[in-house]
Parts: C-alpha cells; sequence; structure tokens
C-alpha cells in the first residue's frame, strides 16, 4: 500500500470514530487491524495514530475493533514454543503499582516450583502511573531481564528453573516503541488491555492466562480475547491495583474461563486457610489519591521494599508478602485442576514456600 493509500485509508476511518458523541460510528475488524499496522509500522503521522487511538476509546471500542487491534500486534510480535506440557502466563499490569508493592513478579518462581511453568512479561515503565513493574524489581533483584522469547521457553523447559521473564523491547519492538505516544495520550488506550494477553511465549501442550482487572466490563472482554489469542484457559481476577494478586479485605472475585463464558469464583481469606484478611502492601496511606502519590512516590524505595519481601517470602518467612504469594499461586492451581479446593491448594503452596524450593527455583532463574 502506498502513502497515499495509507493517509486515505486513516483519514476515512478517522472521520468515522472522531465525529462526536452521537455521530461515531464502529469501525470492522479488518480496518481496525490494517490502522493498527500502519501505527506499528510508522506509515501514518503521530497525530493520527494519537486521534485514531484516543478516539476509539472515547467512543468505547467494539469487539471486533478490539480484535483487529490484538491482529495486528500478534503479527508483529516475536513468539516462541516451550517445550513444556503446560504454562501460566502472568500477566500484570504493564503501568506498574504506585500504591502496593508489586509482589507478583515473584509468583512465577513459586509456581514453578509447584510444578507448573510460569512466565512474565511487561516494560520498564509506562504512562500513565509510571509505576514499579516487574522487569524494575526482578532486574534490581539479580534476574535477566532481557532475555529473548526463544531464551525465555528454554528456561521455562529447563526442569530447574521451569519461569522467565520477556520485555516487550524483546518480543514486540514496534509496540514498545509507541510508549512516548502513549504518555502523550494521557489515558489508556485498548493498548494497556491488548498487550497483556499477547502471550510471546507459549506451550507445547496447553497455555493458561493470569491476568487482573479493576472494572466489572473487563472479565468478559479478557475472555473474548483470550479464546481469540489461543489460550487453553484463562483466570481473571479482581486484584490489587488491576493485577494478578486478589484483593480479600472483603470477598474477593475471580472468573474462569475456558470453553464458555466466564463464571465467577467467590474468594474469602479463610479459603485459603488465613485467619484474616489479606493485609494490603500498601506504599502510602489507602486514601492518597494517585496525584498526591505521585508527589512523594519513591519507585527505587519501592523497588528495594518489593525485593526484600519478595525475597523473604520465597524463603520461607511469614507474613503478608507470602500470603499474597500462596493466595495468587493456589487460586491458579486450583483453577488448573491440580487440586479440589482452594485449601487443598493453598496448604500445597504453603509446604513449598517452607520447603525453600521456591527460593532455590528464583536462584535459579536468576543465574
Amino acid at each position: 500500500m502506498d502513502a497515499a493509500r495509507d493517509t486515505e485509508l486513516m483519514r476515512s476511518i478517522l472521520q468515522r470514530i472522531a465525529t462526536g458523541p452521537t455521530l461515531n460510528k464502529d469501525i470492522s475488524r479488518a480496518e481496525a487491524r490494517a490502522a493498527m499496522q500502519l501505527i506499528l509500522e510508522s506509515r501514518v503521522d503521530a497525530v493520527q495514530a494519537g486521534v485514531f487511538l484516543i478516539a476509539l476509546r472515547m467512543k468505547r471500542e467494539s469487539d471486533a475493533e478490539l480484535l483487529g487491534l490484538f491482529d495486528a500486534l500478534r503479527e508483529a510480535t516475536v513468539t516462541a514454543l516451550a517445550e513444556v506440557e503446560a504454562l501460566v502466563d502472568v500477566a500484570d499490569p504493564y503501568d506498574g503499582y504506585v500504591r502496593s508493592l508489586p509482589i507478583a513478579a515473584f509468583l512465577p518462581p513459586v509456581l514453578a516450583a509447584c510444578g507448573v511453568p510460569a512466565v512474565a512479561h511487561g516494560v520498564e515503565s509506562l504512562a500513565p502511573k509510571y509505576g514499579v513493574t516487574h522487569r524494575q524489581v526482578l532486574r534490581a533483584a539479580g534476574v535477566a531481564v532481557d532475555l529473548s522469547p526463544a531464551e525465555a521457553a528454554a528456561r521455562l523447559a529447563d526442569g530447574s528453573v521451569g519461569w522467565a521473564y520477556v520485555d516487550q523491547s524483546r518480543y514486540c519492538p514496534p509496540l514498545h516503541a509507541l510508549a512516548r505516544l502513549r504518555a502523550l495520550i494521557v489515558k489508556r488506550p485498548a493498548l494497556s488491555t491488548l498487550e497483556t494477553v499477547i502471550g510471546p511465549v507459549r506451550a507445547r501442550g496447553r497455555t493458561h492466562l493470569l491476568t487482573g482487572y479493576v472494572h466489572k466490563t473487563y472479565p468478559r472482554i479478557y475472555a473474548m480475547l483470550a479464546r481469540a489469542a489461543g489460550f487453553d484457559s484463562a483466570l481473571i481476577v479482581r486484584g490489587i491495583e488491576g493485577g494478578v494478586i486478589p484483593s480479600l479485605r472483603q470477598e474477593g472475585k475471580a472468573y474462569r474461563c475456558a470453553d464458555g463464558e466466564p463464571v465467577l469464583l467467590q474468594l474469602r481469606a479463610e479459603d485459603f486457610g488465613l485467619s484474616e484478611s489479606l493485609r494490603p502492601l500498601a506504599v502510602g496511606r489507602g486514601e492518597e489519591s494517585e496525584d498526591a502519590l505521585a508527589e512523594t512516590f519513591d519507585a527505587a524505595a519501592v523497588v528495594q521494599s518489593t525485593v526484600a519481601a519478595g525475597i523473604g517470602a520465597l524463603r520461607g518467612e511469614r507474613g503478608a508478602a507470602r500470603d499474597h504469594l500462596l493466595v495468587a499461586a493456589a487460586l491458579c492451581l486450583h483453577h488448573l485442576g491440580h487440586y479440589p479446593s482452594l485449601r487443598a491448594a493453598a496448604d500445597a503452596v504453603g509446604r513449598v514456600l517452607e520447603s525453600g524450593s521456591a527460593w532455590e527455583r528464583f536462584r535459579a532463574g536468576a543465574r
């Protein structure tokens, strides 16, 4: 497609999706895919790219539009196959955490020690939150964070490791290059949802998505995208800051999805053998706004606190960090059918943490 045709296509699309609250029209899956390809290949002006993404968000993306955008992202992604029978894809928010410690950075080695290989993915830092990410925490803990998808797949297949991290800069450089544009947009575009379900490493056998959400409309959307992405199942958790650690200050929620619609699973602390609700691993006071937190947020201190808490939990130290990892891992194992109840799964994870085997898996992956 030549430049003139590229320009005309984007012009036609923008005329339909950015015409006001009552006149906006949806575009087709093929058109959304074509427009996203133009953006990823830098074949349209950055202004048009920004208008496209924010206009879709303001009118609310249709399912067809989300799937079209996702098609383009998958085509631009470098993927690898891990020689394992099952794999959990741990998909935390790419823009990180500002209210709590991102302790889920240490979940993959726990799952690996429980017999389930696990891969996490993310970026160094991303708008709009610019919170602390898995990459920042793992790098500070001495873990290799610049593996290619193929290198990560090899670690997943290594029986002494079984976990890895893959950065977006390695698995989808064109998407990673849009970070500045996304900062200028300010609000989260659909890319914030889509990048978590790309899945840069897949199992030879079955691959399962673990992700989180905040707003109640998203379990259905994530379930739809997980099916389109080819995941064999999805576990979609109403998590702390939209992450994969469930919030159990009150009754928690998670949705299990395999062949059909998402099925709600109600969660209580006692289901996991905990005598009290999960204590939040808070960065600041709970009532502070994100703007107020941003003024005092010390990312380096949060990273170091997360590393200390995570390593302590992996070594078997009891406390809130250990409980968070136990709950998330037990929820995964129960979802995968390894244990008949959440309590049985939690007891098994507790034994793994106490034995030090999760710490050994972490150390093997950090070499």
